[in-house]
């Protein structure tokens, strides 16, 4: 006689500290270090420059992850930041910031991913496109301008397969999804590794490439420190992603110690091989020839394998942002589930599978706003407006710290962050600063991240005041 199955109301505790580490690792790994060098060579002008804002980046991402394990520490609950926000600063702004990860920082960096993703498997499939006067309609947003749906739909669609096939993937449960991302992290961290010691065995470059005794051109210097912070935009979306894993704070064994864990290993793990790639890269190409190579990996690898050089890469390059794919698709739909289960968002969206333990409603909602996002544009357009919305609550989660120390004093703490309150006082100061510096410099994108964030307040006026009523006049 078989036994009848399990029905399962919690999250599954099934994820280990490797797997933690490769969710920070992968969800970072993705499509901006193969993209944003080539924009940033362009804004700096000097290897330098590139290489230290690369160093930079990567540092204040590592304080923004030293501010967060402290938190993560104390907190073990699923929904991660969401449910850091909520101790912090109360419903509304917890509201705003899971509505957010929801509207724009992850489904946008999901879109953006899956974009790149398409690009280059497109690289082997010569994608169909639909009439030129399809392509053509444009949809007006205030403040922000046209956006063109069906332009390149060919790409379009095959970034919605992609997501689509995650979103199953994660679906079936977050141990095969959490399996998935370990392999894969490991074999694109291995891959660029080797690729960059293939750069500097075969690359035939010159270190002098990499040092140009710091010979600023005119026009950088003329915008120093605008394209800085431009240049610092597009390295913070390669970053980006690393906290993803306080999402699935309560599907890791033993948070506490290895959430906190997860965060440091991974970020530093993340900035030793983007720093590693961009001096290969500067090796085998100089700063001007890399600014003028959109595909800035596929160009210096041709420089050892000739033109077989991007067939490798845009494999290489597959393999990465598929990995960084299921990484956030695995750790974000954790938030919309607590928010839902806070009566904050729609309640369906809370539910579990009896089956395989997963929020599946949470997950295809997501999945679809994400498809939805692939339409309004390019990889570009769509990674500079997830930077600014991620920013601004980056910098409200550091500032959090403060007001937890007061409000929870006597909280155990696992871990407590180097150097405070120095440290999370200067990661909130240079946060406010990219921003101020992202809505001079980046106008259009800055609007559009903003117009996604408040689009959330009608609903979050809904879910606490009609709904509230209903729900107690039917009790």
């Amino acid at each position: 006689m078989t036994q009848p199955k399990e029905t399962k109301t919690e999250l599954v505790r099934s994820l280990s500290l490797t797997a933690a580490i490769m969710i920070v690792a992968g969800s970072m790994i993705g499509s901006g270090i193969f993209r944003k060098p080539s924009v940033m060579a362009q804004q700096l002008g000097n290897p330098e420059l590139l290489i230290l804002v690369w160093i930079a980046a990567g540092l204040i991402t590592f304080v923004g992850a030293l501010v967060n394990a402290e938190i993560a520490g104390m907190i073990d609950a699923t929904g991660g930041q969401y449910i850091y926000f909520r101790k912090m600063y109360g419903d509304f702004t917890a509201y705003l910031y899971g509505w957010s990860i929801f509207s724009v920082i992850q489904t946008g960096s999901q879109a953006a991913i899956a974009y790149v993703f398409a690009e280059y498997l497109g690289y082997f499939i010569k994608y169909p496109q639909l009439p030129q006067h399809i392509q053509d309609i444009a949809v007006y947003i205030p403040l922000v301008g046209d956006i063109h749906p069906f332009l390149d739909f060919g790409t379009k669609a095959v970034a919605i397969i992609v997501t689509l096939l995650l979103t199953w993937v994660n679906y079936l449960g977050v141990f095969f999804g959490g399996i998935v991302q370990t392999i894969i992290t490991y074999v694109k961290i291995i891959s660029i590794v080797a690729l960059s010691t293939l750069l500097f065995a075969f690359g035939q470059g010159s270190m002098g490439n990499v040092y140009h005794n710091f010979s600023i051109p005119p026009e950088t210097a003329a915008s120093f420190w605008s394209l800085i912070g431009l240049a610092l935009a597009g390295a913070f979306w390669a970053y980006d992603g690393w906290n993803n894993v306080t999402f699935v704070s309560g599907e890791i064994k033993n948070p506490q110690r290895n959430v906190p864990k997860a965060l440091l290993y991974g970020t530093l793990i993340t900035m030793l091989v983007y720093v590693l790639i961009n001096i290969a890269y500067l090796y085998v190409l100089p700063i001007n020839e890399m600014a003028n190579s959109p595909l800035v990996a596929a160009s210096a690898v041709e420089r050892i394998f000739g033109s077989s050089g991007g067939a490798i890469i845009s494999i290489a390059v597959i393999i990465s942002t598929f990995g960084a794919l299921n990484g956030s698709i695995l750790s974000t739909a954790r938030v919309q589930f607590a928010m839902a289960r806070d009566n904050l968002f729609f309640r369906g969206l809370g539910k579990i599978h009896p089956r395989y333990g997963t929020p599946h409603i949470s997950l295809w909602v997501q999945g679809i706003w994400s498809c939805v996002l692939v339409m309004s544009g390019s990889f570009d357009t769509i990674s500079d407006y997830v930077i600014f919305a991620a920013w601004l609550f980056y910098a409200m989660g550091a500032a959090g710290v403060f007001i937890l120390r007061k409000k929870m004093p006597d909280a155990h703490r696992p871990y407590k962050v180097w150097g405070y309150p120095v440290l999370p006082a200067l990661f909130v100061i240079f946060s406010a600063f990219f921003l101020f510096n992202t809505v001079i410099s980046d106008t259009k994108n800055a609007m559009m991240g903003l117009i996604l964030i408040l689009a959330g307040l009608p609903f979050y006026i809904y879910w606490k005041i009609v709904d509230k009523k209903f729900g107690q006049a039917s009790e």
